[in-house]
């Protein structure tokens, strides 16, 4: 049975100026895909062989390496690409997937957006666990035409993307490169194999932009952007609902709340509230109108996790073959949430505990950089749909992350190994 199609769940642009921001959007999108879409150059070199396996592509040993990794250890199991696997997200996805007995390729550029060498050290633990990680980017066309001939993929775990809401104002271009140009070709890959395979999409709470009704629902309206990383990830959804309609992909979209957790991203407020607290700095807290808290509905790694496999073992076959539609294809989004939003100052006090140290704080009213003064997830949709139900409050899951931070960087000096568990 084919699910409603997202659309219901969609508001229309009734204002000419969201109109003409979306569209100026797909179309600075198009002008960078043809004419500037060569990938950038990668984030770091290492002399490591995982390294050098995963960069010389299109050998003999890394076909092997590329086949060996997609064949599931489970029969019945799925073959699946992950975009963005040395990330945050797609490292603790590819390793769940892995371990229950799924084929798992993974595809990452090792950008310079963060520290690269976490995302090195990610991949190393991938390796371990029998994952490939190809070093590449989604814009390479040739790249994801190669790993779709020699791999049958039965779903995508799209995860790649330029992450970050203030780094915009920095690097806006990037956004476009990766959100929006990354996936139109990704998709363009997807539509045209046989048989086309079933995807499933990060998108973002951030869609919800200046919405002021909670908890946030997928039906509430998402037209209103604060970012440009909102805005690209709604470009993202209507873009999926395009490729849907017209060459029967099915697809899946997600929108997390804040992740959070170990080998997490050292520009989220608790990576790097943790590490200026034990270097005695002063940490900045925002807040909003009158001096109200700025609150987040931080979801732990684990449930998130757990909410892509369900997506994945829930999604339908797409319809079409060698980009041509059969049939309505399944088009759905959910929320991926915790449904219970915390002040920040709570953030910090809870870590204040953990890490047996007073922080320095200021309170400061929030910037106009993009950021919103709270989120907060309705689930109940996923709940019903992919058995979505998240089980780790803030305290629980902070202390796992602190525990693998303390591990981590204690030991980075002096060069000991830091991957003995993930």
């Amino acid at each position: 049975m084919v699910d409603k199609p997202m659309s219901n769940h969609r508001t229309r642009f009734p204002f000419s100026i969201n109109k003409l921001i979306f569209w100026s959007l797909i179309s600075l999108a198009v002008i960078l895909f043809f004419f500037v879409g060569s990938p950038p150059s990668p984030a770091t070199t290492t002399t490591s062989s995982s390294h050098s396996r995963r960069s010389l592509r299109g050998g003999p040993q890394w076909q092997t390496s590329v086949i060996r990794s997609s064949t599931p250890s489970n029969p019945k199991g799925l073959r699946v690409l992950v975009t963005g696997a040395a990330g945050f997200v797609g490292s603790h996805v590819s390793v769940a997937l892995k371990r229950r007995g799924d084929g798992v390729v993974g595809i990452d550029n090792f950008n310079r957006y963060y520290d690269p060498s976490l995302k090195r050290s990610r991949a190393d633990l991938l390796t371990r666990e029998g994952v490939f990680v190809v070093e590449g980017d989604i814009n390479d066309s040739s790249l994801l035409k190669s790993l779709f001939k020699l791999v049958k993929f039965t779903h995508v775990m799209h995860l790649a993307a330029q992450a970050g809401v203030r780094y915009a104002m920095k690097n806006p271009s990037s956004y476009i490169h990766s959100n929006i140009a990354g996936f139109v070709n990704l998709l363009e890959t997807c539509k045209s194999v046989n048989p086309q395979p079933a995807i499933v999409w990060a998108s973002s709470s951030s869609v919800y932009g200046l919405n002021s009704k909670v908890p946030f629902s997928e039906k509430d309206r998402t037209d209103q952007p604060a970012s440009l990383y909102a805005a690209t990830k709604k470009a993202g959804e209507e873009i999926a609902h395009t490729y849907n309609h017209i060459y029967g992909l099915s697809m899946t979209g997600l929108r997390f709340f804040t992740v959070y957790g170990p080998w997490g991203r050292p520009d989220m407020a608790y990576f790097f509230f943790t590490r200026d607290i034990l270097k005695g700095k002063q940490i900045q807290i925002f807040e909003g109108a009158e001096h109200r808290s700025v609150a987040r509905d931080f979801t732990y790694i684990d449930d998130i996790v757990k909410g892509c496999l369900g997506a994945l073992d829930t999604a339908e076959k797409s319809t079409g073959s060698g980009g041509k539609k059969s049939g309505p294809a399944q088009l759905r989004i959910f929320n991926l949430g915790n449904t219970a939003p915390v002040p920040v100052g709570k953030l910090v006090s809870i870590l204040e505990k953990l890490l047996k140290v007073h922080a320095k704080k200021k309170a400061v009213a929030m910037p106009r950089n993009g950021d919103v003064p709270f989120t907060h997830a309705d689930i109940s949709l996923a709940k019903k749909e992919i058995g979505y139900k998240p089980g780790t409050d803030l305290e629980k899951g902070l202390n796992k992350f602190v525990t693998w931070y303390l591990a981590y960087y204690s030991n980075e000096s002096g060069k000991k190994d830091r991957l003995s568990s993930w």
